[in-house]
């Protein structure tokens, strides 16, 4: 329920706070007063479009505030979304805007917590629902009306038809992957052969080691050099080992420095510790001998393997220029491939299975949709009888209605076309909504509507503006009476020209426009752009908590004046009032 509102330079609002009740709030006042600009202030707090000429001409900001008392499962919503209620019980909606460099900003927040766009949306659908004549271009589309049937059933429709989406976004997904299959097939087949083209030339390479090309290169440079290695290594075993030419070898020289240590370690043992050194160097320097001479000894010229260490290295970098730069990157690409062409044969699925599995989802969602359809039906039938039911009291004794479904290709909504149909006047036949009903007949349409639904809809507050344009008399009082009977079960504010209206209310607020003086130091006498002016035009409203003065407001929203017989007539149509809240 909306307990207040608090605006601050909003349009023609320089300040304003204002209480609400329960049951039915009534705003009312000259046309053009500024009644709807209180309506706008509530649907910008609750997160509606905005435009830069809501802030007050001479302001840089705006502040627009509503403060509602919640139920216990919205309050368990909130808890879900991490904002904390206000005595347990209240939340508090702030939007304010501001013109920052010509440029408009908002910024919403919940109890003191910023909140993102969507999460606003959703609070807003739990808290308010505004509903006006202008609606009706709305209403008259199949898409609305089908959501509004879908609504009327509740949790078994709203389910359903969630089935329903799922399904059909399974079988769009299936139909898509159909139709790449059908397109990409030459693609694919182009890509086949490619693909094994590469794969032969790289399986006929025999990759497998990723060093293999450095080892060859070892290979090719010791097979090279067999004569120079040779010489090498015989020179070597020589100069650590065995010396032909009489000189002394390495390990000769080791083996007299041991024989003179040994000598020196008998007469002082602390050398010890060299001695062993000097004799492990011996031994190693023999064993270096002998691998060297073995190395030496067993290098033979091999012309025919040089010659294909020699192929298999040009081999090797004609696969790393074409599918490289290293051998490594090759072989990995060589595995790509591979798996690439065993999806290609035989890893996806064929047109046959894609085709089949297709079939099969389109199965799942036409039985999907023709559950919708069974439920739809059952909720049309409900709401017929409901919605007669509540327009009968409007001065609509004789109406007809009819929810029409007629079949189409499945959707994510079903496979429905809903459509409404109505006749007011006895003997007319049905006809679409929007051909049928006048303005007033759709004001009570749109009001029998809502109280259909305010037996399934738990929204708090629900707000009417000038929902009774274009009817009068006994209808002016029908509605009056729905409007009360529907602020038993809900808050309800209502904008209103009806004295009949009006009289029926709880709670009686008067909007009017005045023009006031400038406050000395506000305007100037100069005429550069950003002066105020001496005057300026302010919204005040008025609780009317007085009979007396609501009287008033009645004998002028009857009679335009505040004469006798306007006055008594005001009377009356409070004395009436008060015996059908009564009743």
């Amino acid at each position: 329920m909306l307990l207040s509102l608090r605006i601050k330079n909003f349009a023609l609002i320089d300040q304003l706070e204002l209480e609400f009740g329960s049951g039915l709030n009534v705003l009312t006042g000259e046309t053009g007063a500024g009644k709807s600009i209180i309506l706008d202030a509530i649907d910008v707090a609750l997160g509606g479009k905005v435009t830069s000429r809501y802030i007050r001409v001479g302001a840089e900001r705006a502040l627009v505030e509503a403060t509602f008392r919640v139920e216990p499962l919205l309050a368990a919503w909130l808890s879900e979304q991490e904002i904390e209620l206000f005595d347990d019980a209240s939340v508090v909606c702030c939007r304010d805007l501001g013109l920052v460099q010509g440029s408009l900003r908002s910024r919403s927040r919940v109890n003191g917590v910023i909140v993102n766009r969507q999460l606003m949306d959703k609070l807003r659908e739990r808290l308010v629902e505004i509903t006006a004549q202008g609606q009706t271009v709305q209403l008259t589309a199949s898409a609305r009306q089908r959501e509004l049937l879908d609504l009327y059933g509740g949790s078994p429709v709203l389910q359903q038809r969630s089935t329903v989406a799922t399904a059909y976004a399974t079988c769009q997904e299936a139909l898509q992957a159909l139709e790449q299959r059908r397109q990409s097939e030459q693609q694919r087949l182009q890509r086949f052969d490619l693909l094994q083209y590469q794969a032969k030339e790289l399986g006929a390479a025999t990759l497998s080691d990723p060093d293999e090309f450095e080892q060859l290169e070892q290979e090719r440079q010791r097979l090279s050099h067999v004569v120079d290695l040779q010489q090498l290594s015989y020179q070597l075993y020589q100069q650590l080992y065995q010396n032909d030419t009489g000189e002394a070898a390495a390990a000769d020289l080791l083996g007299q420095a041991e024989a003179t240590l040994t000598d020196i370690v008998s007469y002082d043992a602390q050398l010890q510790p060299v001695l062993d050194i000097v004799s492990t160097a011996v031994s190693q320097v023999v064993e270096a001998g002998r691998q060297i001479n073995a190395y030496g000894e067993g290098l033979e010229a091999d012309p025919q393997r040089l010659t294909e260490v020699e192929e298999r290295i040009r081999t090797l970098k004609q696969i790393c220029r074409k599918y490289g730069p290293t051998l490594a990157e090759a072989i990995a690409h060589y595995l790509n491939i591979q798996a690439e062409l065993a999806e290609l044969v035989g890893g996806g699925q064929s047109l046959e299975e894609l085709e089949k599995n297709y079939q099969g989802c389109q199965e799942i969602l036409v039985s999907a949709c023709a559950q919708l359809t069974e439920l739809r039906s059952h909720t049309a039938t409900n709401l017929e009888s409901l919605l007669v039911g509540e327009l009968k009291p409007l001065a609509m004794e004789k109406v007809q209605f009819k929810v029409a479904i007629a079949s189409t290709n499945p959707t994510a909504n079903g496979a429905d076309i809903v459509a409404f149909y109505f006749s007011p006047n006895p003997g007319e036949p049905l006809q679409p909504l929007a051909a049928t009903a006048s303005g007033g007949e759709m004001s009570r349409f749109l009001l029998a509507l809502k109280a259909c639904f305010s037996q399934v809809d738990a929204t708090g507050t629900l707000i009417f503006d000038e929902i009774d344009a274009g009817v009068s008399g006994r209808v002016a009082q029908a509605l009056a009476e729905k409007l009360h009977q529907l602020s038993r079960g809900h808050q309800v504010l209502c904008v209103t020209h009806q004295p009949l209206v009006a009289a029926m209310a709880d709670y009686h607020f008067r909007v009017d426009k005045l023009v006031i003086e400038q406050p000395e130091g506000k305007h100037s006498e100069s005429n550069h752009e950003n002066s105020y002016p001496e005057v300026r035009t302010v919204v005040r409203v008025s609780v009317l908590d007085n009979p007396l003065t609501r009287r008033e407001e009645l004998a002028q929203l009857a009679a335009g004046e505040s004469a006798q017989e306007a006055m008594a007539f005001a009377e009356s149509l409070q004395t009436q009032a008060a015996n059908r809240r009564q009743q």
